[in-house]
């Protein structure tokens, strides 16, 4: 952090220190995009294997702006291969009177 503020003050800057700084930024930078990735990837592989689609998909992800914006687009206009879950209603379903005998016929 000293090497990154000694920067910032010179006039111009060591082609050495920012070589340094850039060593130490880069690796950072590449953690922060897994986890990133990581992050956004497993739900996404969830979501996916639910749909009924190949899990697989979720790499997709991989590529953080495209990747995950064509996946939206495929989850949100392709028919899912699931069946719909019953609707459980909150109320019971009203009994129903059983129905008058039929009449005999002749």
């Amino acid at each position: 952090m000293h090497a990154l503020a000694f920067l910032l003050l010179q006039s111009q800057p060591d082609a050495e220190m920012v070589q340094r700084i850039l060593m130490m930024i880069v690796p950072i930078l590449a953690a922060f995009y897994l986890i990133v990735v990581a992050l956004v990837m497993v739900p996404c592989w969830f979501i996916l294997k639910k749909a009924g689609f190949s899990p697989w998909l979720a790499l997709l992800c991989i590529l953080p702006s495209l990747g995950t914006l064509v996946l939206l687009y495929v989850l949100a206009f392709a028919e899912w291969k699931v069946v719909p879950a019953q609707q459980i209603s909150p109320y019971p379903s009203p009994v129903q009177p059983p129905y008058p005998p039929m009449p005999p016929t002749a």
